[in-house]
């Protein structure tokens, strides 16, 4: 395996293998080193909205996206009696060059593998080798290693290490070790997937009831996954809680310590403690994210993705941003040269972008329609919800995450390409 490449990238996650599959679209040779022995499919469901897919789409990935996730229809917001508060098309439908994807995480982390592999080869993930930390002098940045028994692995050097090592990220806590615990947004969410029927169009993203008594995020991931007909459905319920759960992706919830809040939702088009209660396993996790950074770059090296802005999943923005930072900062380093001037181009953009997002899914995330109409209705039934609030007030609420987030139609249109 030759050791000479020009960029190391740490993790091969959404984002470091987005950046390995933009930097050899550019023509800047790089690897990614990997901490765990074996690469397998992990999570649930996530959300690519057309910002991310337009990326995916100049990697001309959309065709094997188009064979694994849904292409989601509409975006969906019901009380908690499941009575209609408001919807709006999305991707396509809305009138997106670029279709909005609701799918399975190791889905969309398996497309983006086999592509790496392909293009790149296969020594092109090195599995096995755990970051421990980052030296660097003038001309080059060195990457250290430990195998995951925690024996010494020799050191690679490459001209920049970009640390996408995610949440738990060693680079992080390189550049800010003394950097404060997680900031609990105070409420713990449970994660699954049941297999059922289509429900309302088949591609609706859903989200239901609030916070105080028992949210839900609710859209199909995988079609037609039996003779039946049948779709994977992802849901998501999340209930505020003084104590946070566990930060463990993979830490298993208990049906007793939040089905009980969504017991009555049984809605004609949904039973929901039904859908629950048919899902193979079930995760538990706080919402968390860390404040913001003031930069993520030090001479050399770099962060990305959720190693440099981790944030509240509200947005259907995480993997999103992390497809961006990957493609912008392979675009900076092919006009800029592989050095710390483009990672510095970089940070001053991404930082200040994804700054703006995750202060916005603290507090006025697309859900923030919810939260209106159950402050206004005080969680009560009423006749009539446009009574209480506006169509347009709802939609301007949307919108204004749109252009934060970076992903109003008129916009991300004119955009020209990061490449």
């Amino acid at each position: 395996m030759s050791q000479d490449v020009d960029v190391l990238i740490i993790g091969s996650g959404i984002g470091g293998l987005t950046l390995a599959l933009s930097l050899h679209q550019a023509g800047i040779s790089c690897r990614i080193y990997e901490a765990v022995p074996e690469l397998k499919p992990l999570g649930v469901g996530i959300n690519v909205l057309p910002h991310a897919a337009r990326e995916l789409a100049e990697l001309g990935l959309l065709p094997e996206l188009d064979k694994v996730g849904v292409r989601t229809a509409e975006s969906a917001f019901f009380t908690e009696h499941g009575q209609f508060v408001y919807s709006e098309p999305s991707g396509t439908a809305a009138g997106y060059d670029w279709p909005q994807y609701s799918i399975h995480r190791g889905d969309l982390q398996t497309v983006l593998l086999n592509a790496v592999l392909e293009r790149l080869g296969a020594d092109s993930v090195v599995c096995g080798y755990k970051c421990t930390g980052v030296t660097q002098d003038g001309e080059r940045a060195t990457a250290h290693f430990v195998s995951p028994e925690g024996t010494a692995l020799p050191s690679v050097s490459a001209k920049v290490v970009v640390g996408s090592d995610g949440i738990h990220s060693a680079l992080r806590k390189q550049l800010y070790p003394n950097e404060g615990a997680p900031r609990y947004s105070g409420v713990n969410m449970w994660r699954g997937t049941a297999k059922l029927k289509p429900f309302l169009s088949g591609a609706s993203m859903t989200r239901v009831g609030w916070l105080e008594i028992g949210k839900m995020v609710i859209y199909p991931i995988r079609n037609n996954i039996d003779e039946e007909g049948n779709q994977l459905i992802n849901w998501v319920a999340e209930i505020n809680d003084e104590t946070p759960a566990i930060r463990d992706w993979s830490r298993p919830g208990r049906l007793e310590d939040f089905l009980p809040a969504f017991e009555n939702w049984k809605f004609d088009w949904l039973d929901v403690p039904a859908m629950v209660r048919a899902s193979d396993s079930i995760l538990e996790y706080p919402m968390v994210d860390q404040d913001p950074l003031p930069t993520w770059t030090d001479g050399r090296m770099t962060l990305l993705g959720d190693a440099a802005h981790p944030m509240v999943p509200r947005g259907s923005n995480g993997a999103g941003q992390s497809i961006i930072d990957a493609r912008y900062l392979a675009g900076r380093l092919k006009e800029m040269g592989v050095g710390p001037e483009a990672l510095k181009a970089y940070d001053e953009v991404r930082v200040k972008q994804t700054t703006q997002v995750v202060l916005t899914n603290r507090v006025n995330p697309p859900d923030t329609v919810l939260r209106v109409v159950f402050d206004r209705t005080g969680g009560k039934r009423v006749d009539n919800l446009d009574d209480v609030v506006t169509q347009e007030e709802l939609q301007e609420i949307t919108s204004n995450y749109k252009k934060i987030a970076g992903y109003a139609p008129e916009e991300l249109r004119a955009r020209p390409s990061f490449l």
